[in-house]
């Protein structure tokens, strides 16, 4: 497995997504790695039976070809804002379901890594949408580096300004630093 030739990006186009795109740039330039990145358009939803629906629908949907040709376009972009030039580089879009046509590709190119971002669903949304980056852990023959998004900051209170660290503990109990460090005999 190493060192990494080929390294495979797939992306969405969202925010978490680009989080991945650091490391895979990080580990293409270390390497000395092809990064490819690809975009998976997905299949357009089948048209109500309600031919008025039907009709609004198809005028504004914009056809199979226009949406690949967007997607390379963004990927160019992607390439051109975020990847330096010493990098070798190569823009893929396929269409059809994300985790087939990721793990399809990077078996059949016999990618050595893929590095892919998790948006973290959870709960029902989870159970009803399921995760494309845990059906490629679970089907892909090359290993995976799954990345999450960077979280946000949580907005400082006043306590956690002053000059005193605060620690919480597992059970949710706050210590000052004093107490934290065993400066209090018990």
């Amino acid at each position: 497995m190493l060192p990494l030739k080929k390294i495979l990006y797939p992306t969405d186009f969202s925010t978490p997504s680009y989080v991945a795109l650091k490391h895979a740039v990080e580990l293409a330039s270390h390497f000395d790695a092809e990064l490819c990145l690809l975009n998976v358009v997905p299949f357009l939803e089948p048209t109500p039976p309600d031919l008025a629906l039907a009709f609004i629908a198809i005028t504004d949907v914009a056809s199979d070809a226009e949406r690949k040709d967007d997607a390379m376009q963004q990927l160019r972009q992607l390439v051109e804002a975020h990847v330096p030039s010493n990098i070798k580089t190569r823009c893929e879009v396929k269409m059809g379901y994300a985790d087939k046509e990721i793990t399809y590709l990077a078996t059949h190119e016999k990618f050595d890594l893929l590095v892919i971002a998790t948006h973290g669903l959870s709960g029902w949304r989870h159970l009803l949408y399921g995760s494309v980056a845990e059906s490629i852990v679970r089907q892909s023959h090359c290993p995976v580096l799954t990345v999450h998004d960077e979280p946000e900051k949580e907005p400082e209170t006043a306590q956690e300004t002053e000059d005193e660290p605060m620690l919480a503990g597992a059970s949710g109990a706050v210590a000052s630093g004093a107490v934290a460090s065993g400066a209090v005999a018990g």
